[in-house]
């Protein structure tokens, strides 16, 4: 779980993680004690300082053993409760890579302009790798070693999008599952202020040109 100054959001997700599951919070250098409420709640905790949504990303992948792993927002945009659906399909054998695909729960989880965006984000992934996605978002499930094969470089918004696109490159079979998108505690980080969303859109895009569109 990538976090960055989520104190009003941990105790709701990590006290609804089903059982099985255990947090490894990635702290990208919070100030409101999100690391302390982490660890209190049982969850064990990475630092690091180098500040992007990629980075946290990957330090997470590279500190964790878990054979599977999820990586989600800890924001309560997303509920841990509907994780079990997401590796599903995973350990039946039927995907390597599986995406949540948000369905908004009220009108304050999922403003137009960034469904707008995304939309057409995931309308550009589609014509250049060929994958059925709809929704670019923030949850997602593999086997720990196949995403690091993946090599993914991007260290910041673009995370994401990279390793659908390499997961694309490489063949890997790729699902798509509904998830509950809720109002999000506090105010994003990447995509609460235009400075903010405009950094997430360039790294999406740079990492869309990795790959030439699909062949017709």
């Amino acid at each position: 779980m990538p976090c960055l100054n989520e104190a009003a959001a941990l105790p709701w997700v990590l006290d609804r993680l089903p059982a099985g599951y255990r947090a490894l919070v990635v702290d990208n250098g919070s100030t409101d004690g999100s690391i302390e409420i982490a660890r209190s709640y049982g969850a064990r905790t990475l630092e690091v300082a180098q500040r992007g949504y990629g980075s946290a990303c990957h330090a997470g992948l590279v500190a964790t053993t878990a054979e599977l792993v999820v990586i989600m927002d800890c924001d309560g945009s997303i509920d841990p409760v509907d994780l079990p659906a997401v590796v599903r399909p995973i350990y039946a054998g039927e995907a390597d890579l599986v995406v949540g695909r948000r369905r908004p729960r009220g009108w304050r989880a999922y403003p137009w302009t960034l469904r707008l965006a995304n939309a057409a984000l995931a309308r550009q992934l589609r014509r250049r790798t060929g994958l059925m996605i709809f929704d670019c978002g923030p949850v997602r499930a593999a086997r720990r070693t196949i995403l690091l094969e993946l090599g993914v470089q991007d260290r910041r918004s673009g995370y994401p999008v990279e390793t659908l696109v390499k997961a694309a490159a490489t063949g890997l079979r790729v699902q798509q599952v509904d998830v509950a998108y809720l109002p999000r505690r506090g105010r994003s980080k990447v995509t609460g202020t235009p400075l903010g969303a405009l950094r997430a859109v360039r790294d999406s895009r740079a990492a869309l040109d990795l790959m030439k569109p699909a062949a017709q």
